[in-house]
């Protein structure tokens, strides 16, 4: 074969990959290497592998690659080639000592060469390695900017997307949001607008914004990139939409479109477990959490088992050990979570301290709750999103309410409402309306209370979270019931200071019923009963449930 059809048969299978048709490029690479191996033609091999989710095809490939290109004394060449195999290493069969091993031998490579192309390409294997791997933003960003100035040095755009997306991506997480989602929104418009040679990094450019805003919970950002996102992609058959599948699915989710979330997540699981099995875990973790968000408790608990140490699961767990009542293994939880994350102002924090704060108020752990509601209100500051302003809102309604700040807590429960009404959460924002309704039952507002549980039930209907639909439907049950029971609307004398639920529970109190009991009437955690019953005895000045009892009977309660 000579040089100049060798020639012409490489670029076929280039402008194929460009194209994303994968077999007409392995039909060209297969036929130039029918005459002969060489490095240029293997590494043509390894992408179509890459891209067809091959494990064996793209070692082989990369691997012969390497030696040959360590054979023709190209020193350069072969530190890229062992770049993408330390990606390799991790993506297809999560070994971090080998893809250590590859990068080290990269850097012994490349390190004494003038700067070149391959230098960028190293530096963008590197730092997505570190803040995927070790959660090391630092030293992402510095690589990261690194490979854009390589790129724009040798007019090489795969690098200057990819080196802003990951500097973006850094830079959110540390809480750096202006600056961070400039680089992600200029990325993915050069990830686009096809300029790229290589539609594989065109999707991890896009995977790396969707990410980014997920962190941040910008889901608007996101909402309308992924549209644009997902329209070129589902011209090509890019396998790493698979990954981004994952994170899209949480946008969904957020927007209430369970059905599309459930197909994104299915199919990502489906097709990782297939190429990419140490990646699976983290679509299974997402699809376990839409699990529990949908009121399918057992699926979730097992879908969360197989992702243990998944921070998502950990959240997930925690979130239903809530549900459960059990507040101090959701406390637990939640700070495992956050030893994921351990410089202060991450915004991924944002999420764990919420949990920590709900979980230390049923504790009544007020001291720990407060601590965690000041660093959520720091990340907030610079976030500046609508949801994490929301969050920080939302905290302060469950805080107040656990110190019996009735009132504020419903003036912080509506200042919820309202962030969250501006984007399109349906869920979290049925979730504040349920504790909005409890805080106005307890102010003695059952009309406004009613009025907030129907509106939440028929917005849980029409997502599908049949759990939190039969919860909703349960208080409003109790409140209908407890509201026909004649109660003493202004309490004359000691029991004046009482708000209405604590007159409610000081009802049932003097009828006999245990906090246990109390609890089930009033569709309560027995925390939250316990706690309610501790405020009563506080406030008339009492020692025991006996002399409350006998207090509530001489002022007309009980029967």
């Amino acid at each position: 074969m000579s040089e100049a059809i060798r020639a012409t048969l490489l670029e076929t299978g280039w402008t194929a990959l460009r194209g994303g048709e994968w077999n007409d490029a392995r039909a060209a690479f297969e036929e130039s290497l029918s005459q002969g191996e060489t490095p240029e033609a293997l590494e043509g091999m390894g992408w179509v592998g890459h891209m067809l989710g091959d494990d064996r095809l793209t070692f082989d490939a990369r691997e012969c690659a390497y030696r040959l290109y360590i054979e023709r004394g190209d020193r350069s060449s072969a530190a890229r080639i062992a770049a993408y195999l330390a990606a390799d290493a991790l993506m297809f069969r999560g070994e971090p000592a080998v893809a250590n091993g590859w990068l080290q031998r990269a850097h012994s490579l490349i390190d004494d060469l003038e700067p070149c192309v391959d230098h960028g390409w190293l530096a963008i294997h590197e730092g997505h390695i570190a803040v995927s791997l070790d959660e090391d933003t630092a030293k992402a960003r510095q690589l990261a900017a690194r490979a854009v100035e390589i790129g724009r040095m040798f007019g090489t755009p795969e690098l200057e997307m990819l080196g802003l997306g990951l500097e973006g991506r850094a830079l959110v997480s540390d809480g750096e949001l202006a600056e961070g989602m400039g680089r992600l929104d200029e990325a993915t418009t050069v990830a686009l607008a096809g300029e790229a040679r290589l539609l594989y990094c065109v999707a991890w450019a896009c995977c790396y914004l969707i990410s980014a805003c997920e962190r941040v919970r910008d889901f608007d950002r996101a909402a309308q990139w992924c549209e644009r996102v997902g329209e070129f992609c589902s011209q090509h058959d890019i396998f790493l939409l698979n990954t981004c599948r994952a994170h899209y699915a949480s946008v969904l989710s957020w927007q209430g479109r369970w059905d599309e979330a459930e197909s994104q997540l299915t199919a990502a699981v489906g097709g990782l477990q297939a190429s990419r099995p140490p990646m699976v875990g983290d679509a299974i973790a997402r699809l376990g959490e839409l699990r529990r968000r949908q009121g399918r408790p057992a699926e979730a608990a097992e879908l969360f088992a197989r992702s243990e140490s998944h921070t998502i699961s950990l959240l997930g767990r925690a979130a239903m050990a809530l549900d459960r009542d059990q507040p101090a293994e959701a406390a637990e939880l939640a700070d495992r979570y956050l030893r994921r994350f351990h410089d202060r102002g991450r915004v991924e924090r944002s999420v764990g301290l919420e949990m920590a704060i709900r979980a230390h108020a049923r504790l009544h752990e007020d001291e720990s709750a407060a601590e965690a509601l000041s660093e959520l209100r720091e990340i907030a500051a610079r976030a500046r999103t609508r949801p994490i302003l929301a969050a920080v809102r939302s905290a302060e309604g469950v805080l107040a309410a656990s110190r019996g700040d009735h009132d504020a807590a419903r003036r912080s429960f509506e200042d919820a409402l309202d962030l969250l009404a501006a984007c399109n959460a349906p869920f979290d924002a049925g979730r504040v309306r349920l504790d909005l309704a409890a805080t106005l039952e307890a102010l003695g507002r059952p009309d406004q209370a009613q009025r907030e549980f129907e509106v939440a039930i028929e917005n849980f209907r029409e997502i599908g979270a049949d759990g939190e639909t039969t919860r909703a439907e349960a208080m409003l049950e109790t409140l209908r019931k407890t509201s026909a029971t004649p109660l003493i609307e202004t309490a004359p004398g000691p029991l004046a200071g009482l708000s209405r639920r604590e007159l409610e529970v000081l009802d049932l109190v003097s009828r006999g019923l245990t906090n246990r009991d109390i609890a089930e009437r009033l569709v309560l955690s027995e925390h939250t009963a316990n706690r309610h019953v501790a405020n009563i005895l506080r406030k008339l000045g009492l020692s025991s449930r006996a002399a409350a009892a006998s207090l509530a009977g001489r002022s007309g309660l009980g029967g």
